[in-house]
């Protein structure tokens, strides 16, 4: 069958183009080639597809493949995680569904970018909440997450369990439906649903206030608004926080705290410079 294509797709291009880098050998094909890389036919092997089938899809002929052959594709073609999504946007016009993995770290370069907001406290958390990493501000003003153990680094368990946290919200009730709302929209939409529900069976047995928020089914967005902390010894500061996307890692977001007023800003300040003193418990 010719390697040509009358009427070139973007899909069709993308899959020659990464068929052509495949290197013959690696994969135990031999034979003398006129062109480099894999044959159309050692693809649809390695894909557990049809020959024909896989031929069409680069000539831009037969209809949208399914999502199972794109993740056959994805893996017969050895794609990396940025190629196998574009693989999706040019097939589907969206990305694939998501398949959480749960990551227990930050890039050291990532860690830089909140180690540069000294009087900010700012937290990485994975979409179902566990903080991760986090600056020195951080542990000043919300909690020293250095001296919890790793499962009691979760924003939901903090809120609901840990009588510090609770204590320090000046307004807890509606602090805690607004994290229940946003934690059931980012791990849904990470693909975690079994790591939702170990945390929400967990949760449900020992608090019953999170029980009943959670019955309700409220999803709110997370991405901006106001939270006011009382401090046993500086009084009320009040923050404005903002969500960030983490480039390339869609189950991370990195959570930035300013003072919002400049009465919490001299608070925040004489906080943070306390601390430094060693004049106030850490």
């Amino acid at each position: 069958m010719s390697e040509s294509s009358s009427t070139p797709t973007p899909l069709g291009a993308f899959l020659r183009d990464r068929r052509a880098r495949m290197d013959p050998a690696s994969f135990g094909f031999g034979g003398r080639r006129r062109t480099p890389g894999l044959r159309r036919e050692e693809v649809a092997q390695r894909a557990n597809i049809s020959p024909t089938w896989y031929t069409w899809l680069e000539q831009g002929r037969g209809g949208a493949p399914s999502s199972d052959v794109l993740d056959r594709l994805a893996n017969g073609l050895m794609l990396t995680a940025p190629e196998r999504e574009h693989l999706f946007l040019l097939a589907l016009g969206r990305p694939p569904a998501m398949k959480y993995s749960r990551p227990d770290h930050v890039t050291p370069r990532l860690q830089r970018v909140l180690d540069a907001l000294p009087t900010s406290p700012a937290i990485i958390k994975t979409a179902t909440w566990d903080v991760i990493a986090w600056n020195t501000a951080a542990t000043r003003l919300l909690t020293d997450y250095s001296k919890l153990r790793r499962e009691e680094r979760n924003v939901l368990r903090l809120i609901f369990t840990n009588s510090v946290t609770r204590a320090a919200q000046d307004d807890w009730w509606n602090i805690a439906r607004y994290v229940v709302g946003a934690f059931r929209a980012d791990a849904a939409r990470a693909g975690a649903g079994a790591e939702i529900n170990a945390i929400v069976d967990e949760l449900s047995r020992i608090s019953p206030e999170f029980e009943s928020l959670w019955r309700e089914n409220d999803v709110a967005a997370h991405a901006d608004g106001m939270k006011r902390l009382r401090h046993p010894e500086h009084g009320l500061i009040e923050l404005e926080f903002s969500v960030f996307a983490v480039e390339g890692r869609p189950d991370l977001g990195m959570l930035v705290y300013n003072p919002a007023t400049p009465d919490s800003a001299r608070r925040v300040a004489e906080l943070l410079s306390a601390q430094n003193d060693g004049s106030a418990n850490p």
